[in-house]
């Protein structure tokens, strides 16, 4: 692994674990309300450390691919859109298999987001653009990218993948965090371009984030109608 990309690792960790001094520092010295010093730390932490890895980036970003050799711009369009939708399709397919397995629905790490966004809307720069960018700088270009070019795309997408979930403090929603994994590797290496994955993850965080805040009371009011109609239904035929 090139030294940079060790030195990205260790700036991706620290940004993880940076809450820990940068929410007291802004409660206690700042006199900060916590509600609102959590989303502002995100803020200041996630874009920190974006900029300083694009910096430690910054001869590679010309490029963004595998090699000199990435796909066309063309292909790249066709397949970052295609992508979005794949990976919504993806995550819909593992969600349907945890529901057999008895898994319960739904992702405490999404309602935490959701809650900070609720909180503090701005925090949605770093939900839906910065946090997506920086993973697939980590967990793709270099993690999947670094195994990949040892072992065969399904261990390493597997094993990034794993790491993913984990980041996520969500092991129980593996499933979820492997389709995702895998679909934005595959893209990645179908493309040869990091960029190709970030489009594809920052627009289906995008949508999520519209699904779950903007449109929650339209969404809620969907379900309670569907609710009607089945209960409705059920005392017609029993």
């Amino acid at each position: 692994m090139k030294k940079e990309y060790w030195w990205i690792l260790i700036v991706y960790i620290l940004m993880q674990f940076s809450s820990l001094i940068g929410i007291p520092l802004l409660v206690f010295g700042l006199h900060m309300d916590k509600n609102l010093a959590i989303p502002v730390w995100l803020i200041i932490s996630f874009i920190g450390a974006l900029i300083i890895i694009l910096f430690i980036l910054r001869k590679e970003i010309g490029n963004w691919g595998m090699n000199d050799r990435g796909s066309s711009f063309g292909y790249s369009v066709k397949w970052a859109i295609s992508g979005f939708f794949l990976a919504l399709f993806a995550q819909y397919f593992a969600a349907i298999i945890e529901h057999f397995l008895g898994i319960p629905a739904g992702s405490n790490n999404t309602k935490e987001i959701i809650k900070i966004i609720n909180t503090f809307p701005l925090a949605v720069v770093v939900t839906s653009i910065a946090g997506p960018i920086l993973e697939e700088i980590v967990f793709r270009k270099i993690i999947f990218g670094t195994l990949y070019k040892r072992f065969n795309f399904v261990i390493s997408a597997l094993v990034s993948s794993v790491i993913f979930a984990l980041a996520h403090m969500e092991p129980m929603h593996i499933l979820l965090y492997a389709a995702m994994g895998f679909t934005f590797a595959f893209l990645y290496v179908k493309t040869k371009r990091i960029i190709v994955p970030i489009f594809a993850h920052v627009s289906m965080n995008t949508l999520v984030v519209l699904v779950q805040s903007v449109f929650r009371s339209d969404l809620e009011r969907m379900m309670r109608n569907a609710e009607k109609v089945s209960g409705f239904i059920g005392g017609f035929f029993s």
